[in-house]
């Protein structure tokens, strides 16, 4: 039998997650270690998966498939695509910097305080966010990935509940309360969305008579299953309700902001770097593959939700007076973005909305934890309360405007490349779509050099005057993404080559062909 390169690569994290919360108390820095080293073996077997995936093979490849509960036909069934695997290097990747970032945000609230975070659990629940995700991106079992969609709720809602960020105007007690009320409401959301995804799984079976994503697809597309109109829309419905609230997509995004606003930057990053990726993955594989007639029936609505979320996320970003909430709005534009690509139904929109994913997890990585590094020197998250950051830690401001530029999508930085294939390929399919969500990218242009102007240029505030520059660690966990930024911005060939063929395969499953362009004939 051949090495569970996939299983591995999800049992590890959720192992280290047992190891580390076991540490004893008192060995909260052996604690922090031992996490750091399972995320970067956890790395090493995700580049392993990038390694032995053949873009050119089969559509799923170093698949398991293993008899689980067999009365109800579940198997323990995995596999990676082109799609899965980027997003899989994406979140290996990313760990271990929300772990060397948020090195110090579950230690003791007091020095002497007999209240104590639990640093073990800290670390612990990060791995376990870790594993539950990359398994999402691994199962092709719809009930096997129903499971982990779910799961991953409960260590989020601790990290959110538990570890919320220390810089809160109005003291510890408020500063508890909105954490509490930030996770209740990220947990209901996603719930009512997860209770009616599992109503349209159950559904599923019931027409299909398995959970296999690769046995259902294939009779769809052999006409070996058919399935009425209506019942097609309603799963689908149900399916797509869940990942919108996950991805999230307007009006079911409320929960983001209040959860990133709460959480310390590692954590934030963790949400919607990681975590929301999952939903738009989602959409792609499960959406696309197993109803795509429903899918392109309800592609102009969807669209439509899109375009709202981008220029929403962006009006809103514009007018925050806090600055994880105005990165919180930012990224819902960007998922409309995202989302957009995936239902303009064309190759390059596809591609695009595949990278645009990779480049966004980094982006706003890049950008959320030096804004956490800045708001722990400061300790306010008030826009008003920075001024003149550059003239006394101008490497801090220096990273913090690129990772603003590549919000924007700043041509030379990595999100520009994904956002142009998303535009370019909506364009080709629904051009006034793509033409009134360029608008979405002069507003990115106007919240992220608003922002950079009013906490970094201009006189020196007295309270910021003592503020240190980047610290060694800190540079450790910046330096890199800056410089993924940089050069997935000018040579993303090595991810597009990965995600292409994948796309290829989604299009074919809806029987959408890329446009011609229109080219008048020369007389």
């Amino acid at each position: 039998m051949s090495f569970p390169l996939l299983t591995a690569t999800a049992a590890l994290p959720a192992l280290g997650a047992v190891a580390t919360a076991a540490v004893p108390a008192a060995r909260r820095t052996a604690a922090k270690w031992l996490a750091l080293l399972v995320s970067l073996a956890t790395l090493a077997l995700a580049i392993a998966v990038v390694v032995r995936f053949d873009p050119g093979g089969d559509r799923y490849q170093l698949t398991e498939s293993h008899s689980w509960i067999k009365d109800f036909g579940v198997r323990y069934e995995l596999g990676v695509d082109g799609i899965a695997v980027a997003l899989i290097a994406l979140t290996a990747l990313l760990i271990p910097f929300i772990i060397l970032a948020g090195w110090h945000d579950a230690d003791p609230l007091e020095t002497g305080s007999k209240r104590w975070r639990p640093t073990q659990g800290f670390f612990a629940l990060i791995l376990a966010v870790e594993a539950m995700v990359i398994l999402s991106f691994e199962a092709t079992d719809v009930f096997l990935f129903y499971i982990f969609f779910e799961a991953m709720l409960i260590p989020m809602y601790f990290l959110i509940g538990g570890f919320g960020d220390r810089a809160h105007e109005h003291g510890e007690q408020a500063a508890a309360t909105q954490r509490s009320y930030a996770a209740v409401k990220f947990l209901l959301y996603n719930l009512v969305g997860g209770l009616i995804m599992l109503a349209a799984v159950i559904g599923l079976y019931v027409v299909a008579g398995n959970f296999s994503l690769t046995e259902i697809a294939e009779a769809r597309a052999n006409g070996t299953l058919d399935m009425a109109t209506s019942t097609e829309r309603w799963l689908f419905l149900g399916f797509f309700f869940a990942f919108a609230v996950k991805a999230p997509l307007w009006p079911l995004h409320t929960w983001l902001p209040n959860a990133m606003q709460e959480s310390t930057a590692p954590v934030a990053v963790l949400i919607t770097a990681v975590v929301d990726k999952v939903g738009t993955f989602a959409m792609l594989r499960f959406c696309l593959q197993l109803f795509p007639e429903a899918s392109k029936w309800a592609t102009p609505a969807i669209l439509v939700l899109a375009l709202i979320s981008i220029i929403y996320g962006a009006l809103l970003a514009v007018g925050q007076r806090d600055i994880k909430r105005l990165i919180a709005y930012a990224s819902i534009s960007h998922f409309g973005f995202i989302i957009m690509g995936i239902f303009a139904m064309t190759s390059q929109g596809q591609s695009g909305a595949t990278l645009y994913m990779v480049n966004h997890g980094i982006s706003t990585a890049a950008l959320m934890l030096v804004a956490g590094f800045l708001i722990s020197r400061r300790g306010s998250r008030l826009i008003a309360d920075y001024g003149g950051v550059q003239k006394v830690a101008p490497v801090l401001a220096g990273t913090f405007l690129i990772g603003g530029l590549a919000t924007l999508s700043l041509p030379g930085l990595a999100p520009f490349v994904s956002e142009f294939l998303v535009l370019v390929g909506t364009f080709a399919r629904y051009p006034v779509i793509g033409i009134i969500a360029t608008f979405g990218i002069v507003l990115a242009a106007l919240y992220t050099l608003v922002l950079y102007q009013r906490t970094m240029t201009g006189p020196v505030k007295p309270e910021v005057s003592a503020m240190p520059d980047l610290r060694v660690r800190e540079l450790v966990v910046v330096a890199p993404l800056v410089a993924l930024l940089i050069v997935l911005g000018v040579y993303p060939k090595p991810v597009t080559d990965i995600v292409n063929p994948a796309v290829e395969q989604t299009m074919s499953d809806v029987q959408k062909k890329d446009p011609r362009p229109e080219v008048e004939a020369a007389k």
